[in-house]
């Protein structure tokens, strides 16, 4: 029966309704980020690559109260209302050098030559790209996107500091929930919330 009250909470559906906004829209925008930057990572060099590549780990290993804190303080200063679309944002920065780690390591296990015969057959590097690469890279890009979405899915701390009027997350709903009470709901949310995780992150693994 909790979990059946569960679907009649508005505030619990609409809170979930932009947890899944956030998470899509962040997990597509961090995709297209993060894989581009694995290829020009891995393809490419340039002046300034290890440079770029220790200011891309930056959001991973600094603590997430101080990418939160961070990414508060940059939208106040150019004065962007705090919203879904802020959310978004930060979800997008923490989210893409993950996916681009992923891909970048998937990318590093490809047979160059692989690419090389396609392009002396005559194919355009996009051709080439498109036709060779990406096909075999696609186990690694779904699984990061997996991952970036349940990332995106489970956030407080940043979601915390970034969420305006009318964009409370799920995670942000449960904690409100828990200041009051820790009731039947709360358990039975915190249980499915769980298993979805797991349930992503394994998808994640095994499609790599």
């Amino acid at each position: 029966q909790w979990y059946a009250k569960l679907f009649t909470d508005q505030a619990l559906l609409a809170a979930t309704v932009n947890s899944l906004i956030i998470a899509v829209a962040s997990t597509i925008f961090a995709g297209l980020l993060g894989v581009l930057t694995a290829v020009a990572l891995e393809r490419h060099a340039f002046r300034g690559q290890a440079a770029f590549e220790a200011f891309l780990l930056l959001p991973i290993v600094i603590p997430e109260i101080m990418m939160g804190v961070a990414m508060l303080l940059f939208f106040v200063m150019i004065k962007l209302p705090l919203s879904l679309t802020t959310m978004t944002i930060a979800h997008t920065v923490f989210n893409f050098p993950v996916v681009a780690l992923i891909v970048r390591a998937r990318l590093r296990k490809l047979d160059p030559r692989l690419e090389e015969a396609a392009r002396d057959l005559g194919a355009t590097p996009w051709i080439a790209f498109t036709r060779v690469t990406l096909p075999l890279l696609m186990p690694g890009i779904i699984g990061a996107l997996l991952m970036a979405f349940t990332l995106s899915l489970d956030d407080f701390i940043i979601s915390f500091f970034t969420a305006g009027v009318g964009s409370t997350t799920l995670p942000i709903k449960v904690y409100g929930m828990l200041k009051s009470a820790v009731t039947p709901e709360v358990n039975a949310l915190s249980a499915i919330l769980v298993l979805v995780s797991m349930a992503l992150v394994a998808a994640a693994t095994w499609v790599q």
